[in-house]
């Protein structure tokens, strides 16, 4: 498995990324996940560790413009920005909620979360602004929000 952190297979950091996902899976929560761009790659690593059935309702990754506006019902000025992120969250949450109501005797207890992340990096053609994501965990508590920057031609795409 290549870890996401730096694109390498080194031993330790999937050690590391995979004890992380372990936890994710033993966690009392369900989500939707709603990826953009680059970010898509954490789905697959989510579902091949044993216990995602426990974690993941549901992924989807509204890639193209169109498909973005058609999740989130209104056209973002920017698709990778942190109100992007944040109203991409809100609707994952809402479907979560909706999902996991279908199966009260599976789900009951568990916390719902909506996971998005929105993300413009390395492309084969020209990018206008920074290499950045945007990740945001909407649930019935709280929101976060975590905003990330890369340097670029520093990395490709996998890195």
């Amino acid at each position: 498995m290549t870890s996401p952190r730096n694109g390498t297979a080194s031993a330790a950091a999937d050690s590391e990324w995979l004890d992380i996902i372990r936890r994710i899976h033993d966690a009392r929560a369900v989500a939707v996940l709603a990826i953009t761009g680059g970010g898509s790659g954490v789905i697959s690593q989510l579902l091949r560790v044993p216990g995602a059935s426990r974690t993941v309702l549901e992924a989807c990754v509204p890639y193209a413009h169109a498909a973005l506006v058609d999740w989130l019902k209104w056209t973002p000025e920017q698709d990778c920005s942190r109100r992007t992120a944040l109203a991409m969250a809100a609707v994952a949450w809402r479907r979560a909620g909706e999902l996991a109501a279908r199966e009260p005797e599976r789900w009951s207890g568990a916390s719902q979360l909506g996971v998005a992340c929105t993300a413009a990096l390395a492309s084969d053609r020209p990018k206008r602004g920074d290499h950045r994501c945007w990740i945001a965990v909407h649930s019935l508590e709280a929101t976060r929000l975590c905003g990330l920057t890369l340097v670029k031609g520093a990395r490709t795409r996998a890195e």
